[in-house]
């Protein structure tokens, strides 16, 4: 009997332990990181770079490039502000930009989270309402995150194909149950998008655009606008969070206005004469030279320097692998190789600007030089047969000595496309067919900049023999030719962050060489690119993260799908004198969310 008490005693703490430690684990918290815990506890008063007693008031204007037919940025037709998929819109989550991977409640007042990644529960807050006063239901949540999934942006598509089931618990209560285990999908699901449902029972939510400004929960809603024009946003005084300790110190201004002009000259006029309370210059040459005039020299404007430190990303000509003359790995270094940055970026930047040599660089989360080792040589072995030269044994971007004709660049360049099949004939590049090595250099209209450097490419490409043709094209037209790939080079921005996971199946997943409207403009079609992106959304440590993300990098990098240019580490900011920012700045810098959303008006 006493021993059979003992074994009683025995399995009842063992049953009294597991329980208690499936509660601490499914336990409802206030924020969620991948690795880890939050920096912040659960009564944090505000983020750390915000201004907590920062004042309110005042009207902020910025300028873009272009125009606009739609105010609905979750759907694939139309042209949107992009400033309005953060300004105007909610999530259950909110990001800290000083913590990659680490998300806090906002339209939710908790998470719980599987230990085994299969699903993810959320509790919305009684107090969080819709900018016509109505409340935010469970119903609300699943038609939100079922209609961006089926018939939204295709930004959503991909992760709702993960959703198994999703339920609702209670009125204030969501669940979503995952097809398998992934521990970031948790932190995307608490990302979407909350609209109010009602809204669209008797109207099409994929065909929306001028008509119907969608009802959402944020700090700011669309008070105004002139199609092409502008658009006027008014903080909601009846706004649901503003005292939420997410909140405090944020959206101080009253108003934002977003100004459209046709080109950056336009813009940056009306900068010069006070029509817009900031501008963000990319140019190192025209930070030191063109930053003079009278309002800068009587102190009405400010020049401010904000360092961050988020990956460079990938900035520069992209080449459409799906077409047959981009699809030899020699011929794509044989354009990097012609590419004379260092002259360039001196006659353009005076030199100041740093070169994406990575995907991830300017980040601990970018490629090491030389030889993969260790785990990251590790993820890539398998898959050694179809790497391309450099993935393995390391590759750099050729550097020039900064004289305009390059010769080392385009001699190398010359034998790589001799290698290929090429010859230059009566002073054109042919293929042993006799067809010219031709293509089109697709731009948008408005991009000086670009024209500049395309101008100073084609003078070292005519000394291979190459010809090609740029065309500019209005903003329709070159969203409508790239979201069908139909483009031999054009430029490409990709920006990265410090938690880079399912995103970035979006951008090289083989699912977006055929499908259109991707962000694979390149046409990447890489069974070990995917695999590193499984391996990172899998990974049982951030030491095993890193690694995977490091090996997706050099798979990139020694791709060779784009001629890379420069990135800045830093923000160059002009901006209204009586516009001020906190001293404490987040590891992201100048990112989403940090002008206007933290700034305030001193007067």
């Amino acid at each position: 009997m006493k021993t059979k008490g003992k074994i009683i005693s025995v399995l009842t703490l063992l049953c009294f332990s597991f329980f208690c430690s499936l509660n601490v684990i499914a336990e409802a918290q206030h924020g969620i990181s991948m690795y880890g815990k939050p920096a912040l506890p659960q009564d944090f008063v505000s983020l750390p770079y915000v201004n907590k007693n920062a004042p309110k008031g005042g009207v902020y204007v910025t300028g873009e490039v272009g125009s606009f037919d739609s105010l609905n940025p979750h759907i694939r037709k139309g042209r949107v502000p992009w400033q309005l998929r953060f300004l105007a819109y909610e999530s259950l989550m909110g990001r800290s930009w000083d913590e990659p991977f680490t998300l806090y409640g906002l339209l939710a007042e908790s998470i719980e989270v599987d230990p085994k990644g299969l699903w993810v529960e959320f509790t919305i807050r009684k107090g969080a309402k819709f900018s016509d006063g109505s409340i935010v239901t469970a119903d609300d949540v699943l038609w939100s995150y079922e209609t961006l999934g089926t018939i939204g942006h295709p930004r959503y598509a991909n992760t709702w194909k993960k959703i198994k089931k999703s339920e609702k618990i209670s009125n204030q209560k969501v669940k979503f149950v995952f097809n398998e285990p992934d521990r970031e999908l948790a932190l995307i699901m608490g990302l979407r998008p909350i609209l109010k449902k009602a809204q669209w029972q008797e109207h099409s939510f994929k065909e929306s655009g001028l008509q119907m400004v969608p009802i959402s929960t944020a700090p700011y809603v669309i008070r105004d606008f002139e199609a092409g024009k502008f658009i006027r946003l008014k903080r909601n005084k009846n706004y649901w969070g503003r005292d939420l300790p997410f909140r405090r110190g944020t959206n101080n201004v009253d108003e934002i206005r977003i100004e459209f002009f046709a080109d950056g000259n336009a813009l940056k006029e009306a900068f010069k004469i006070g029509k817009l309370s900031s501008l963000r210059e990319s140019n190192g040459a025209k930070w030191d030279q063109q930053y003079d005039f009278p309002k800068i020299k009587n102190g009405e404007i400010t020049k401010s320097i904000i360092p961050h430190k988020r990956p460079s990303g990938i900035s520069g000509f992209v080449m459409n692998t799906r077409k047959p003359l981009f699809k030899d790995w020699r011929v794509r270094e044989a354009l990097i190789q012609a590419f004379n940055f260092e002259f360039i970026n001196k006659k353009l930047n005076n030199g100041k600007m740093p070169r994406v040599t990575s995907y991830f660089s300017n980040s601990v989360l970018g490629k090491e030089e030389g030889p993969a080792v260790g785990k990251v040589k590790d993820f890539l072995l398998p898959f050694s047969s179809e790497l391309l030269p450099g993935a393995l044994e390391g590759y750099d971007l050729p550097i020039s000595n900064g004289s305009e004709r390059n010769r080392a660049g385009i001699i190398k360049a010359s034998n790589l496309l001799e290698e290929a099949g090429y010859r230059v004939v009566d002073g054109i590049l042919r293929d042993s067919n006799n067809k010219s090595f031709s293509f089109e250099i697709l731009l948008r209209q408005g991009s000086s900049e670009l024209k500049a450097i395309a101008n100073i490419y084609l003078e070292s490409l005519k000394r291979l023999g190459i010809f090609p043709k740029v065309t500019i094209i209005d903003s329709a037209q070159y969203k409508e030719r790239t979201n069908l790939y139909d483009f031999d080079m054009t430029y490409y921005r990709r920006g990265l962050s410090l938690s880079p996971g399912n995103e970035q199946l979006l951008y090289w997943g083989s699912s977006g060489v055929n499908n259109p409207g991707s962000r694979n403009w390149m046409g990447i079609n890489s069974t070990a690119a995917e695999e590193m992106v499984r391996l990172m959304l899998n990974s049982p440590d951030r030491e095993d993260y890193i690694s995977a993300v490091r090996a997706l990098d050099r798979i990139l990098t020694s791709g060779r799908y784009v001629v890379p240019i420069w990135y800045s580490p830093y923000s160059m900011l002009a901006h209204d004198s009586n516009l001020k920012y906190p001293d404490y700045l987040p590891a992201y810098g100048d990112w989403i969310n940090f002008l206007p959303d933290v700034w305030w008006f001193e007067r």
